[in-house]
């Protein structure tokens, strides 16, 4: 089984696709954020890196990633999750991954913008058991306006689920992620998703299809 890179904009569905492979086809997921925080327990000057907020260089990050990628069989099907950002770290991965002899297919989650402001503007949190809805979409509306349908606390919506944080993320997105998905699609090892229906479940069947499709 290849590895499989997810990228995607912010709200796109990563997270969604990963639990189903992990969850339904035996998936392990790699995320460098975990990678970092646990690299972080016996290392205090990443630590003390870390506690700033600040990106983590590439070489750092690319060593812990290689180092986990190296423990793990190569029968094993991955998620590389949080990595590449960037382009300069999707070419130094190819190296890696090449070296590690791991085939890689990358899926570029296709979804409009304006559903993705919908998904952000109309989300909801319940601060009590943390379930999710969305006031925009009848699917996940709470049954009682505002308020949650196991808790019944009320709803709020996050400090950072707002038009003016989501543009720049998306902006960053764009400069940042676009360049990854030409430089995977030259490369003839990209597949595009999309991702634009609120039932995902056509979805996840295309993910399916893509995942067979490149079973070993």
């Amino acid at each position: 089984m290849k590895s499989v890179i997810f990228l995607a904009p912010p709200l796109g569905g990563k997270g969604t696709f990963s639990d189903y492979l992990i969850h339904h086809c035996g998936f392990t997921q790699i995320s460098t954020g975990d990678l970092l925080r646990s690299e972080a327990e016996h290392n205090e000057e990443l630590k003390a890196f870390l506690s700033t907020g600040a990106f983590v260089d590439d070489e750092t990050i690319l060593q812990i990633v290689e180092k986990e990628l190296s423990k793990i069989s190569l029968s094993t099907p991955i998620i590389l999750d949080g990595i590449p950002r960037t382009l300069q770290q999707a070419k130094k991965l190819d190296i890696i991954l090449s070296g590690l002899k791991r085939d890689v297919v990358v899926i570029y989650i296709d979804v409009d913008k304006k559903i993705l402001l919908d998904r952000l503007l109309g989300r909801r949190i319940c601060m009590k058991c943390h379930r999710s809805y969305n006031i925009y979409i009848d699917e996940f509306k709470p049954k009682v306006s505002m308020l949650c349908d196991d808790c019944h606390e009320t709803l709020v919506q996050r400090d950072d689920d707002n038009l003016e944080s989501y543009e720049v993320r998306y902006a960053k997105f764009l400069e940042s992620t676009m360049p990854v998905v030409a430089y995977y699609q030259e490369k003839g090892c990209l597949t595009v998703l999309q991702n634009n229906d609120v039932d995902q479940t056509s979805a996840l069947k295309s993910l399916l299809e893509v995942i067979d499709d490149n079973k070993k």
